[in-house]
């Protein structure tokens, strides 16, 4: 039996229900991503109910099952308290989990895929910028997973490329150079304090991005263009955004009026491109 049970770290991802008590779990190990079902977890009596919530870094014993592994103990490391109090750092949690989800192959094995969500949960919970820190992780996760965009070299023709460069297509896989910016008329406006703040964030460790102040346009934007790259290539906007964007609605209108006014744009562009 000692073969059949093993330890493993974990960050629950994603939970659904299954039959009249079980939970089924989707986490992300130093090993990779993959479904576990922790039998009885939704009885009021069960040990493991308040051990596997969302967003908790744990050890977890699994017990190898013949469909799914099975959670026989869970010993958390970290719930992050703080940022559970917080509902725009909830929604930032929500999408930093499922940007893992949809980008990561189930049973992939990526430690530092592992490494950069557990590094965003603790900043959130540390409080550093949601806006900076997200857009840290999802420069991050792309490079980690293969689909770093490119903001050094001319995503067409490769380039180096210069503060003239005014322009990034989701397409072609990242920024354009003032020659090859007019291959692709749905490539977007990108000013030049986005574009730096993108190549920084993208070179420079994950945790650096809570030491910068940049203007709420600056990251608007770079936001904005970072979403039309994600969406390029999920082929749809994840869900967790519109709750994210609903709670900065009502936590702070004026920013997040642009933000929506910039991807509202995109998208539609998005739409139009679907249809013609």
């Amino acid at each position: 039996m000692r073969d059949r049970v093993y330890r493993s770290e974990a960050i629950v991802i994603r939970r659904s229900d299954i039959g009249e008590a079980d939970r089924v779990l989707t986490i992300l190990t130093p090993s990779g991503k993959r479904r576990v079902v922790a039998k009885g977890a939704r009885k009021t009596q069960s040990r493991l109910a308040g051990h596997i919530e969302l967003f908790t870094h744990t050890i977890l014993m699994l017990a190898i099952g013949r469909n799914l592994h099975i959670v026989t103990q869970s010993s958390p490391l970290d719930r992050f308290e703080r940022l559970r109090a917080d509902l725009e750092r909830i929604g930032a949690a929500y999408y930093a989990a499922e940007l893992a989800d949809r980008l990561i192959e189930e049973e992939s094995e990526n430690r530092r895929a592992f490494e950069l969500l557990l590094g965003v949960l603790r900043a959130l919970d540390a409080g550093a910028s949601v806006d900076l820190t997200l857009r840290a992780y999802e420069l991050h996760l792309l490079d980690a997973l293969g689909y770093r965009p490119q903001l050094h070299e001319c995503a067409s023709c490769g380039a180096v490329l210069t503060e003239a460069t005014n322009r990034f297509s989701p397409a072609a896989g990242g920024a354009l150079c003032p020659q090859c910016a007019g291959a692709d008329r749905q490539a977007l406006p990108m000013s030049l304090p986005v574009f730096k703040l993108l190549r920084y964030l993208q070179v420079q460790p994950p945790e650096m991005a809570g030491e910068l102040r940049i203007s709420s346009t600056t990251c608007a934007a770079a936001e904005s263009l970072l979403r039309a790259y994600l969406r390029h290539i999920l082929e749809r906007d994840l869900r967790s955004l519109a709750f994210l964007d609903d709670v900065r609605l009502m936590q702070h209108p004026d920013a997040s009026a642009s933000i929506r006014a910039l991807n509202g744009r995109h998208f539609a562009q998005g739409v139009d491109d679907e249809r013609n």
